[in-house]
């Protein structure tokens, strides 16, 4: 059944979750050199241009403060998508649309993050950017359409019955013509109850896989036979300096070996549909090979989901869709977002721009950020404002800790006030590039000397459009040049 499928992907994704963790805690026992190599690769990978945001930094009350949780200033932009996130977790709110519309630079994209990270993993969040939908191999408004469907959760809850209790002791008969192992014995407990069980082939491969041994807190499926670790016991904590910092301790569970457990998996309606529309099932998910959906899946699909709603057996969870730039949709795309904004299972669409009074993409008519007005009426609009100089200072302060950059005092005043006098995302750019040529010189932090030195390596947006108007027929296609010459020929005219 549909039911059992998504069950079984949602299960496949925590077994291969669990593979990787227990071979990196195989490798961190075995090989240091590898767990760093591993650690320095992950460090770079969360260095990114949002790295730093953990949350919308509010408190209970929903103020901001001036720095926290990586977010600095904007206080009335976070306190409103404070409000709007406190909503969305309360599933008091769906079908809206928000648009945080400002100038370059001035924090739309963070805010927007801030808001991911502050919903956590249980609520789907999508990010698109605008230009996207027209580079896929699809319709815009099957694009579309697939972004709402990911960012609609299904909450599935099913009863297993399943066996918990620490690992004492492994038994495993090993032919002596060395063959594959196929009979064992595994003793587990819990608080009050200890019990012996037989062990199959498939099963000493799990526990050979896993790299199970006597003090793992386990959990067997009694359904599927899949052998989850959950951790090591707390009476082998004086074990530690023998495992990996990746170690998790858990207590030895109570009553029972054998237990009925709710187990709750969350998938978005997205992938319930390439899972029935496609032959290959779920690996269509990590193949990327989607495609377009016929809308007679999805009918089918919200009608089984609608009955499942009235069983008890799952719930709907509506996530948030971000579309940045959504200045780059054109009318096709707001007239299909007027009506999918309307439907009954619709997230919450939250939209960027830094567009002023523009064209309608598609279109000869001018609107405010080139959206139309009847679906800026439909919006909460949040408006951004230009950081304060002191602001700057707080967030490059954080982008260097960020990237792990040592700077002078000095070397900071200057770097802030580039920011101020050219643009905060410049200013950003040269904190990595200024500590590369500080460690050319191989010194400790980075001073003066090397900020000066990338800001004459690196020419801003202003000095680069100075020297172009400086040097403008010294290169081609020049449109400067040309309307200078119609100027001068509509005065020999007149």
């Amino acid at each position: 059944s549909l039911l059992k499928t998504v069950a079984h992907f949602a299960q496949g994704i925590s077994a291969w979750l669990w593979h990787s963790r227990a071979a990196q805690r195989r490798m961190s026992s075995t090989d240091p050199k590898k767990i760093a190599e591993v650690r320095d690769v992950h460090r770079l990978e969360r260095i990114g241009a949002h790295s730093h945001i953990r949350g919308l930094g509010l408190d209970d009350a929903l103020d901001a403060r001036m720095v926290s949780q990586g977010m600095v200033g904007q206080n009335g932009a976070r306190r409103a998508a404070g409000v709007i996130l406190a909503m969305i977790q309360e599933e008091k709110i769906a079908g809206r649309a928000v648009l945080i519309a400002g100038q370059p630079g001035t924090g739309k994209t963070a805010i927007a993050m801030g808001m991911a990270k502050a919903l956590g993993e249980d609520t789907p969040f999508t990010m698109l950017a605008g230009s996207e939908i027209f580079s896929m191999e699809m319709s815009k408004t099957e694009a579309l359409t697939q972004a709402f469907r990911r960012s609609i959760g299904v909450r599935i809850r099913e009863e297993a019955e399943i066996i918990e209790g620490e690992v004492v002791e492994i038994e495993i008969e090993r032919p002596a013509n060395g063959q594959v192992a196929t009979f064992g014995k595994m003793t587990l407990k819990t608080t009050e109850m200890e019990t012996m069980y037989d062990l199959g082939q498939k099963m000493i491969e799990t526990i050979q896989k896993e790299n199970i041994q006597a003090g793992d807190i386990i959990t067997i499926d009694k359904s599927s036979g899949k052998i989850s670790l959950l951790g090591r016991s707390f009476a082998r904590s004086r074990d530690y300096d023998a495992m990996g910092p990746q170690t998790r301790f858990v207590q030895c569970p109570e009553g029972e070996l054998q237990k009925r457990k709710e187990v709750v998996h969350t998938v978005n309606l997205h992938e319930i549909d390439v899972i029935n529309s496609r032959q290959q099932g779920f690996l269509a998910l990590f193949a990327g090979d989607t495609g377009e959906i016929k809308a007679e899946v999805r009918e089918q699909i919200d009608a089984k989901v609608a009955e499942w709603r009235e069983e008890g057996k799952a719930d709907i969870v509506p996530g948030v869709l971000f579309i940045d730039e959504v200045h780059m949709l054109d009318i096709e795309c707001f007239s299909f977002l007027n009506r999918a904004l309307e439907a009954d299972s619709s997230p919450i669409v939250i939209m960027a721009t830094n567009r002023g009074i523009t064209n309608i993409r598609g279109t000869d008519y001018k609107s405010p950020h080139g959206i139309p007005l009847d679906l800026l009426d439909r919006m909460l609009i949040i408006s951004t404002q230009p950081y304060s100089t002191r602001e700057i200072r707080k967030i490059l302060d954080i982008r260097a800790e960020e990237e792990d950059v040592e700077m002078t005092e000095e070397a900071k005043e200057l770097l802030c006030k580039i920011g101020t006098e050219s643009t905060l995302r410049y200013a950003i750019h040269l904190i990595t590039v200024a500590n590369l040529v500080a460690m050319k010189r191989k010194a400790q932090e980075v001073d003066v000397q090397d900020i000066r030195k990338v800001y004459s390596l690196f020419v801003d947006v202003k000095r680069s459009t100075q020297f172009l108007i400086e040097y403008q027929q010294e290169f081609m296609f020049s449109e400067i040049a040309e309307a200078d010459d119609e100027e001068g020929k509509d005065v020999e005219m007149k």
